[in-house]
């Protein structure tokens, strides 16, 4: 066994255990997705003080409960059409959430520069949830790009950990335009494509067919 599966592994053993506990605890999957915003809602709060060690070990606590809301779901057989779309709601506002408070953070040292790059980051992060959520309206299916959540949560934990945020936000708002620009170009494709294909499976009207 390789270390980097030994780490897996013991991450999902962690990972399972919690959700057995909270099966056993009874907690509703919404109330534990509801829990996870509010405690985004206090990284960004330390995210607004500049303490980014602190702010990681919160954001890490949060990340747990993003991924076991909906385990805890499928285990205790509450998978819900509202359920889906609540857990996706929440999550957007926990990302925005954690880059208002470093928003208030380069506001409070004066970095313009890096006010701007939240705030594109910001913009990116809505923007690749819209325009999969909006393609999905035209084709079956539109998870093609890199950076979706688990990515940009991972490497904002990579940036309070080591210190290198303004770096993270430069890397999240380049692949993060990529990611959207890659989704519009494949949703073009895929949509021309079923429409070709409509066209072909559409029998013309018996007045426009041709005369022998």
């Amino acid at each position: 066994m390789t270390y980097t599966n030994w780490i897996g592994r013991s991450c999902n053993w962690v990972i399972i255990r919690i959700v057995n506990s909270l099966k056993w605890a009874g907690i509703h999957p919404n109330v534990l997705t509801f829990i996870g915003l509010l405690i985004n809602i206090a990284a960004a709060a330390v995210l607004a003080t500049g303490n980014f060690f602190s702010a990681g070990l919160v954001i890490t606590g949060a990340a747990i409960f993003d991924m076991v809301d909906g385990r805890v779901a499928r285990e205790t057989n509450q998978v819900t059409r509202f359920g889906g779309f609540f857990d996706s709601v929440l999550d957007r506002y926990s990302d925005l959430a954690l880059l208002m408070g470093l928003l208030v953070y380069y506001a409070n040292v004066n970095r313009p520069v890096y006010i701007i790059l939240t705030a594109v980051v910001m913009t990116t992060s809505v923007m690749i949830s819209y325009t999969r959520s909006r393609a999905e309206n035209i084709i079956p299916k539109c998870k093609v790009g890199f950076m979706e959540r688990p990515e940009r949560i991972v490497l904002l934990m990579i940036g309070t950990f080591f210190d290198r945020m303004a770096a993270i936000l430069w890397v999240i708002a380049v692949i993060g335009t990529i990611t959207v620009i890659h989704r519009i170009a494949y949703t073009f494709q895929e949509a021309k494509r079923l429409e070709e294909a409509q066209r072909v499976l559409t029998p013309l009207p018996e007045s426009q067919t041709p005369s022998r």
